[in-house]
């Protein structure tokens, strides 16, 4: 199968992953603080770990061959992964978006408005973690790109679980609130066309996408994951699952690759 078309499947797998995240709001009034945040922070785990391991060590191993200078290669890793987290920043900047859990205020129509922004910072992060997916596929490394995609997979389904609630929490019904789930997940196949269509056209790319992938999920979950697992009390529930996070997708990486 053509890598562009695996990578695409790849990402369309992570969006179906946020819809299955989505599937307990169908049958679950309510999922306790605790557990949403522990989620999170699992979610958080996985991403980490999946940043240095399956993006960031491959975009040192890369450039090396490439420049055959081990300064070189960690001068583009750097680079990478700063621009990444600036991309990311910039977008947050420029597009309105609501954090992940903040409580009802105000008005229902102002309240309103917070959820679909939330929904909105939802799609925005997924992109990033799309990218990483085809990027890691472009590598040449089928079993990275796996890793990297199950990895993203399963943290994703917190987050869909997130989207979902938040609107069935404003009476919104329950398949709807699914669906718009599935909806936001859907940027991350096309992020991962975009990634690996990119490094496999500019071969000599493949080392800055790599890190700018890293870095983009590295901006997310330092500046949306980790405070939003500590703003309500749960923080030790957060802690505990981006440990287990952490520790899911370093097993995954190892024994897979």
């Amino acid at each position: 199968m053509d890598v562009i078309v695996l990578a695409t499947l790849a990402g369309f797998a992570a969006a179906v992953a946020t819809a299955a995240g989505a599937l307990p709001t169908l049958v679950v009034e309510r999922i306790p603080p605790r557990l949403q945040d522990g989620m999170l922070g699992f979610a958080a785990g996985v991403m980490l770990a999946a940043s240095f391991f399956s993006l960031i060590l491959p975009a040192l191993e890369v450039a090396r061959e490439m420049s055959g200078s081990v300064r070189a290669a960690a001068t583009v890793a750097v680079l990478g992964v700063l621009l990444g987290a600036a991309t990311i920043w910039l977008v947050n900047e420029l597009v309105p978006h609501e954090h992940f859990f903040q409580g009802r205020e105000g008005s229902d129509r102002v309240a309103l408005r917070r959820i679909w922004l939330f929904v909105l910072a939802i799609t925005i992060h997924n992109l990033p973690e799309g990218l990483s997916i085809g990027v890691a596929f472009g590598g040449g490394d089928l079993v990275n790109g796996a890793s990297v995609a199950v990895g993203i997979s399963l943290q994703d389904v917190p987050e869909g679980m997130a989207v979902a609630m938040a609107l069935a929490a404003q009476s919104y019904s329950r398949r709807f609130a699914a669906l718009v789930a599935l909806l936001s997940g859907l940027v991350e196949p096309l992020g991962a066309f975009v990634g690996i269509l990119a490094v496999t056209l500019v071969h000599p790319a493949l080392p800055w996408g790599l890190a700018f992938a890293a870095g983009a999920m590295l901006y997310v979950i330092s500046h949306e994951i980790i405070p939003e697992t500590h703003r309500r009390g749960y923080q030790n529930a957060g802690t505990l699952g981006l440990m287990i996070g952490l520790a899911v997708m370093l097993w995954l990486d190892v024994t897979l690759g």
